[in-house]
């Protein structure tokens, strides 16, 4: 009964606060510099404690987003002006930063980007501006993608080290890198294909942002890089101007333009009015390398490109019981799945699932792809209602590959002595001091095979296909958002907002129902102290053992070769 009342004083009070925003003149533009990493979602909420000695500071693109629908929303700001520094994005994420901006310009905002110098993803990204503004004597370098694989078979072998896997196909190339001197025909096709899709997209979108057809945006793409000059004359840029008069650029009426920051022009807008309170959409992240335990988060951010020993972790004790909570919570109308994981444990994999499969059975659950979804990340989102991906992501390997990492000619060289004793035929299965033998290949081949079995089935009722067309789509085989949609495996291109909307129509809730995240059990999250090396190594250990050896034995493949856009 109270309900009512409350809503009607908060509405009051958001009218009042708007009265007296509206006194306040707010900026004709607000400025916003944008560098380095974003993740995709805000940093989930933690206790005091831990929110003052563990919480992250990183800013993220759905803080960004809900920025900039702030400023949709208040007819007096003219525009937005972003300077782009050096961007750190997948291409998933720098689709969802354009999405932005395309927000923005259809709620008639002026979108202004401005750079010292212009790289792939910072043009990407500029693109879908109104206009793109650079600094007299920079450089537009918008030069296409570029993809490296690094192979490691013949150098660990050097050292006596040997990796030895089975995988269920060619196609599942995750243990490549170890295993091989160079690139396998599968994986070269794989890469290529994904490598078109890229590029594509990279070029669709320029032709569509500066209003050229495609042949034109590649011949830009071909021409570059350019000089400040030729970049203006060949219109990749639409004027050369320092940072400083961008007040006068964007004025009119001989009357510079008045520009401010976010937290500065934050006071004096106009606020929306409040979303009601009752049933919401309950947001669950899966994030990092799915493993059997508990969330972890890295003790540190690696500088060395090591995503395997210092990568977040997603524990199948942590998702499964947040699947339980919003099962439970009657308010919880709906369910999204935030997804950004390359795979990892089949068990843990099979587990969250099943949690998943059981909270889909009473409330819709919608997916949504963050930059990588594969393997076990793709494995966990079966169970979604439907399923949203960016153009960019990565997603599909549907497969499985189990081995270990052999030691035992290392640690010869080392001069370091072993001695096992063991009872049972196959007690050093997984014992890194020799291969697989015959016997144990067979056995390891059957698991996998076993495994796979069970994905298939998986992927094959969850999304209407028939156990061949998922198997064809299958066998390790990696694709983009763009290709997964074509072939079934997702439901529409989008993002979080749009995976968000999905989930309120399913449940019938107000438009702007809210979204709150269901939070990770007490233990999860919780980096270890970076001033403790035992946890470092230990965290660097486990990330290991889940590429070879103990009981994480089914890991996603990607193709070997990183398709940047930076």
């Amino acid at each position: 009964m109270l309900k009512l009342p409350v809503f009607w004083l908060r509405y009051l009070l958001w009218l009042v606060g708007n009265l007296r925003r509206r006194l306040k003149k707010p900026p004709d533009y607000v400025a916003f510099v944008l560098e380095g990493e974003y993740p995709e979602l805000k940093a989930p909420r933690a206790g005091f404690f831990r929110r003052r000695l563990f919480a992250s500071t990183q800013f993220s693109l759905q803080e960004l987003g809900e920025q900039f629908k702030a400023l949709q929303q208040d007819h007096r700001v003219k525009g937005v002006v972003l300077h782009l520094a050096k961007l750190e994005l997948a291409p998933a994420q720098a689709q969802t930063l354009r999405e932005f901006i395309a927000n923005l310009r259809g709620a008639g905002k002026r979108v202004v980007t401005w750079a010292t110098g212009y790289d792939n993803t910072a043009y990407y990204v500029a693109s879908a501006a109104d206009e793109i503004l650079l600094q007299t004597g920079g450089v537009a370098g918008p030069v296409g993608l570029h993809g490296a694989a690094v192979f490691l078979g013949d150098a660990l072998k050097k050292v006596g080290v040997q990796a030895d896997f089975i995988q269920i196909s060619p196609y599942k190339t995750a243990a490549d890198p170890l295993m091989r001197s160079s690139m396998s025909d599968e994986a070269r096709e794989m890469s290529n294909w994904l490598a078109d899709a890229h590029f594509q997209e990279f070029v669709g979108a320029i032709a569509s942002g500066r209003g050229i057809d495609e042949a034109a945006a590649k011949s830009l793409v071909d021409g570059a890089p350019y000089t400040d000059l030729r970049a203006l004359e060949s219109g990749v840029v639409d004027a050369l101007i320092s940072e400083e008069d961008l007040p006068d650029y964007l004025g009119s009426d001989n009357k510079p333009a008045r520009l401010a920051t976010w937290d500065m022009a934050k006071p004096k807008l106009l606020r929306p009015p409040p979303a009601p309170r009752g049933r919401y959409v309950a947001l669950i992240r899966i994030e990092g390398a799915i493993i059997d335990g508990r969330n972890r988060q890295p003790p540190f951010k690696s500088p060395l490109p090591a995503p395997i020993l210092f990568n977040k972790r997603a524990g199948d004790l942590s998702i499964v019981q947040q699947a339980r909570r919003a099962l439970a919570d009657p308010r919880a109308a709906a369910v999204v799945l935030y997804v950004d994981s390359p795979g990892g444990s089949a068990s843990a994999s099979e587990a969250m699932a099943s949690a998943l499969q059981k909270l889909a059975a009473k409330k819709p659950l919608v997916a949504v792809m963050g930059p990588v979804a594969a393997s076990g990340g793709y494995y966990v989102s079966t169970p979604a209602r439907w399923i949203t991906a960016r153009p960019g992501t990565v997603t599909g390997s549907i497969g499985v590959l189990a081995g270990k990492m052999v030691l035992s000619g290392l640690l010869d060289r080392l001069l370091v002595g072993r001695e096992s004793i063991d009872r049972g035929l196959h007690a050093d299965l997984e014992a890194s001091e020799r291969p697989f033998d015959d016997d144990e290949r067979k056995i390891m081949l059957g698991a996998i095979q076993r495994a796979y079995e069970v994905f298939l089935d998986q992927v094959s009722a969850s999304r209407s296909l028939s156990r061949d067309d998922a198997d064809a789509v299958g066998g390790g085989r990696v694709w983009t958002g763009s290709q997964a949609l074509e072939k079934g495996l997702v439901d529409e291109l989008g993002g979080l907002e749009t995976g968000i909307a999905k989930a309120r129509e399913l449940a019938g809730l107000h438009p702007r129902a809210k979204v709150r995240e269901i939070p990770p059990d007490r233990g999860s999250d919780q980096p270890p102290l970076p001033a403790d090396p035992s946890a470092i190594f230990n965290y660097a250990l486990d990330g290991l053992r889940l590429l070879g050896g103990g009981k994480a034995l089914y890991l996603c493949g990607l193709t070997g070769v990183d398709v940047r856009t930076d």
